[in-house]
């Protein structure tokens, strides 16, 4: 694995473990969930544009820490992997190929996409949607390795939480 890929793998294995683990506890199915996904997923997606505060055009406020932009990125993660999985995802590798410059433009993109996710669930428009998303590690300077990470220390916080009642 480079710096100018991803492969997401290994992810997609823990998050199929994740959600069977949640859809156990909870007695729900991934139809059953799907709406509450894709609106979990654009709302960490808000999230993680709050912390990076690239549209807060009206505030000299700088970015939140690095780690709280990448532990809110882990989470859109969690629910992009677990709509993979939905539609049988195993393994992908994404190579990099940041188009948008403009990080707001950048996040107003993934959430058409997602949008059009929504509305055609399907393997091409996942993709779409997927690809735009994960085009934003590049374009806010983040590695592979400081996402990968994020998304392992959010995953066992998850587990955490089941375990917890959450």
């Amino acid at each position: 694995m480079t710096e100018d890929s991803i492969c997401l793998t290994p992810l997609f294995a823990k998050q199929a473990a994740l959600d069977e683990d949640i859809a156990f506890r909870h007695k729900v199915t991934y139809e059953s969930t799907f709406t509450e996904r894709v609106l979990a997923l654009l709302v960490e997606l808000g999230e993680f544009a709050n912390e990076t505060r690239c549209f807060k055009y009206w505030s000299e406020k700088p970015a939140s820490p690095k780690e709280w932009i990448l532990d809110e990125y882990a989470d859109a993660l969690h629910f992009f992997l677990s709509l993979g999985v939905m539609l049988g995802a195993k393994e992908y590798t994404h190579h990099f190929h940041v188009r948008e410059k403009d990080a707001s433009q950048a996040i107003v993109l993934v959430y058409r996409k997602v949008g059009d996710l929504y509305e055609h669930f399907d393997a091409d428009h996942y993709l779409s949607a997927f690809s735009a998303f994960l085009n934003l590690i590049p374009l806010f300077g983040y590695s592979v390795t400081e996402v990968e990470a994020a998304y392992l220390n959010k995953l066992g916080v998850n587990y955490q939480r089941q375990e917890a009642h959450y």
